[in-house]
């Protein structure tokens, strides 16, 4: 008695079709932080070479061209680990770490225009805060999922977490 397999001649069309599904959610990941980054560039260009050129800063604060290579990097990264979390679970089965993903990309939208457009250093402080631990928090989610997915996330917490430092510093020098 011999045994056969019967490919059905949709088979390859279905996986043809989640390769491509999985290459949009990559895409409206990366779409998703550029707008963020994007929106946040528009409020910050103008600023940089306005109050915050003349304030004071602290110690080790980076040249500005530093900046947007940085964060290009990082959204990236992010972008990434939010597709590798959602290729292991889903949306259903990731809501929870997609949740905290977008709670965090909300707060990182949220600082510039506070810190930067309105000027508003000690509520810039706050907002920042209440990032670094979204990230951590996103983090820990992100590694029930996908450890590789947190691990994207820790070069974006140290970044922010310097960040966190430089706006306090900023706020008590000026």
């Amino acid at each position: 008695m011999a045994f056969t397999q019967q490919v059905t001649p949709t088979a390859p069309a279905a996986a043809d079709r989640r390769v491509g599904f999985d290459v949009g959610v990559l895409v409206l990941s990366l779409l998703l932080v550029a707008a963020v980054a994007v929106s946040g560039a528009l409020i910050n260009a103008g600023e940089t070479d306005g109050w915050y050129a003349a304030a004071d800063k602290p110690p080790a604060t980076p040249p500005g061209w530093l900046f947007g290579p940085v964060w290009s990097i990082l959204y990236t990264a992010m972008a990434v680990a939010a597709w590798l979390v959602w290729r292991a679970g889903g949306f259903a089965g990731a809501r929870t770490a997609l949740g905290l993903y977008a709670l965090q990309l909300a707060l990182n939208a949220t600082w510039t225009p506070v810190f930067f457009g309105a000027e508003r250093l000690f509520l810039g402080l706050v907002v920042i805060l209440a990032l670094d631990l979204a990230i951590l928090a996103t983090a820990v989610a992100f590694r029930r999922h996908s450890r590789t997915a947190a691990l994207l996330l820790v070069p974006y917490l140290a970044w922010t977490l310097f960040a966190t430092y430089l706006n306090a510093g900023i706020a008590a020098l000026n």
